[in-house]
């Protein structure tokens, strides 16, 4: 990991820990209760984050730095964007779109609703982008909507940053030679994902089902659940290879051992909770537990720390619905 990383992690980290201090539980204009929000900080730092642009493979990149990881395939019929990052970090998004060759973008998918994929879509739409999600993404974006965890309340989207093209089922793009697969999948870290595979460059797009080496944000409030990320996990590895690029929401472009790693960290912190949560404990009595103390060395050192994660996965077993997590 760079300087330029290890200082944007630890910005991150330092905001959350605060909020999580002070309760259990992007746009600029933040309402009174918000303003302890992470949400703010990390706006704050997207409006100056240096953008990186990794290559990828053929004609894919991942730009990031804004966000959520953004990834955009190149091509004269105009680019295919997977998430549009945060809007405070246009001026230099646009400039690393410019020198892939960008100035036309056709498709925008959006992963799921979280303003860190979905704040930038008015722009990107302005740059001719029809904006593709599942109809509950467009839902959440197109609404004033709250996140407790987050100590957030995100006003709706300008009308033209809003998902046009719903998806209920997988359907396939044709773009510059390229097959693009987008697959809403069943409710994982929201109840609106959805993945996407480049089928000729073999590069997997995860939005936040996958947090390459860190704890995970999953949003129980809105249809998410460890059990829905586990089958998310499972979903996804089935779906590739040895061969396969796998770009995550959030951290290092990966492949499929550090996905199945991923997978199997979610399994062991689900099983060591549920264990506890059975035998009757608790939320204070799991977290003072330590339930992911092996895994926390490796996975607890970015936004999510282990006692927050530890939180979410308590709060998202048994609901409806949930099922067993398996391998």
């Amino acid at each position: 990991m760079n300087t330029m990383q290890h200082s944007i992690r630890r910005t991150l980290a330092v905001a959350l820990a605060g909020i999580v201090a002070c309760s259990a539980s992007a746009h600029a204009m933040a309402s009174p209760e918000d303003t302890t929000s992470p949400v703010i900080a990390i706006n704050k730092a997207a409006e100056t984050t240096p953008i990186k642009t990794n290559a990828i493979r053929g004609s894919i990149s991942e730009l990031d730095g804004s966000g959520g990881n953004i990834v955009v395939l190149t091509g004269k019929d105009g680019a295919f964007m997977v998430d549009a990052g945060i809007a405070l970090s246009k001026d230099r998004l646009l400039p690393a779109l410019h020198q892939l060759g960008v100035d036309k973008v056709k498709y925008l998918v959006n992963t799921h609703w979280h303003w860190d994929h979905t704040d930038g879509n008015p722009w990107v739409h302005e740059l001719g982008a029809t904006v593709i999600s599942t109809p509950n993404t467009a839902k959440y974006v197109s609404q004033t909507t709250r996140v407790d965890d987050w100590n957030y309340t995100f006003p709706a989207l300008a009308a033209g940053g809003r998902p046009t093209e719903l998806l209920s089922k997988e359907r396939t793009y044709q773009i510059d030679g390229e097959t693009v697969l987008v697959k809403p999948i069943a409710p994982a870290h929201t109840d609106g994902d959805i993945v996407v595979y480049f089928k000729q460059a073999d590069v997997l797009v995860l939005g936040d089902t996958f947090w390459n080496g860190i704890y995970p944000f999953i949003d129980n409030a809105h249809g998410g659940s460890i059990d829905g990320a586990i089958a998310a996990a499972n979903e996804a590895l089935a779906m590739c290879t040895d061969h396969t690029i796998v770009v995550p929401g959030h951290g290092p472009i990966g492949n499929r051992a550090q996905l199945m790693a991923f997978r199997d960290m979610l399994v062991g912190v689900r099983n060591n909770v549920a264990a506890l949560k059975h035998q009757g404990k608790s939320l204070d009595q799991v977290l003072a537990a330590k339930p992911s103390a092996q895994y926390d060395p490796q996975w607890g050192q970015f936004v999510i720390g282990p006692a927050f994660f530890d939180r979410l996965v308590f709060q998202g077993l048994d609901r409806p619905g949930a099922h067993s997590p398996g391998q």
